[in-house]
């Protein structure tokens, strides 16, 4: 039995293969073929661009797949939306689609659309969206290039944004947040009930989150001499339970810990003035807490 996973084709390609190397999963791909070869005799991978997987997922043609959750909806697909996979952003901003038009233009608000024209590459969503507030627009697809076609080509437009700096550029402003989104990792009904296709799933989960929680942690380890010991400990996050290990000198310790990363500037000068001797921080693959 084998485990018919989806991976995005795109823009998502590479951070997912990346994702999928610290989790422990090798993918390989070739420009002249679809299916990626992965170091994992129960896993057959299927290159689908993101705004089509949900579709393929749903049907059962793939039993699992990475893409946006804003492709679910748009595809209004009846899949399973197992876990968040927070791994190709900029920042730490929720990634929108929302409704923007020229900045000081005759359209203010979302009602100011009645009888106008919307582009869009997400038709269903802005449709659902306008019929929502109760006003009767065109939606028009857009193939891209879309924050350009206001106002000659279109009234507003429907974008999907991060930091908002495309938007700005084109001297578009923000009216209202259609849809927040990320990346989902989603499941087949039929193929989840399957009790080895389920464990499958949930291991790859398992270790796919290990390898994103890894990215903003670090292994950090030193030694200190057993008097300062304590001392030493208060200056680590209260939640943390490091491994203490004997040395050869008895009035040594070594201490080991994971750490956030962002902690570990502030804590490095405390540790020092207690005397504390080769510190080392180093990155980590995975972490399973």
């Amino acid at each position: 039995m084998k485990l018919r996973l989806g991976i995005p084709k795109g823009s998502l390609q590479d951070a997912t293969i990346d994702l999928f190397k610290n989790a422990g999963y090798k993918i390989r791909t070739s420009s002249r073929s679809y299916f990626p070869t992965i170091n994992d005799p129960e896993i057959e991978c299927m290159l689908i661009r993101a705004q089509e997987m949900a579709r393929y997922v749903e049907s059962g043609v793939l039993d699992a797949g990475i893409t946006g959750h804003d492709w679910v909806v748009e595809n209004d697909a009846k899949v399973l939306e197992l876990t968040e996979l927070q791994y190709a952003k900029a920042t730490l901003n929720k990634v929108r689609w929302v409704l923007a038009a020229k900045k000081g233009g005759p359209i203010s608000s979302v009602s100011d659309l009645e009888g106008k024209t919307v582009a869009t590459e997400v038709v269903n969503l802005a449709t659902r969206y306008l019929q929502d507030k109760g006003v009767k627009a065109k939606v028009e697809y857009s193939y891209g290039a879309t924050e350009v076609k206001v106002p000659h080509l279109a009234d507003a437009i429907i974008e999907i944004t991060e930091t908002g700096s495309s938007l700005r550029a084109n001297n578009l402003e923000i009216l209202d947040t259609v849809l927040e989104t990320s990346t989902v990792f989603i499941a087949n009904q039929q193929a989840y009930d399957d009790s080895w296709k389920k464990e499958k799933v949930n291991r790859l989960i398992m270790l796919l989150q290990g390898a994103l929680e890894a990215r903003t942690r670090v292994g950090f380890m030193f030694n200190v001499k057993r008097q300062q010991l304590e001392e030493a400990i208060a200056a680590l996050p209260a939640e943390k339970v490091p491994t203490i290990s004997q040395l050869v000198d008895e009035e040594w310790v070594d201490v080991f810990v994971v750490l956030r990363q962002s902690v570990v500037r502030d804590i490095i000068p405390e540790l020092k003035v207690l005397g504390v001797k080769s510190i080392v921080e180093f990155s980590l693959s995975k972490y399973i807490d």
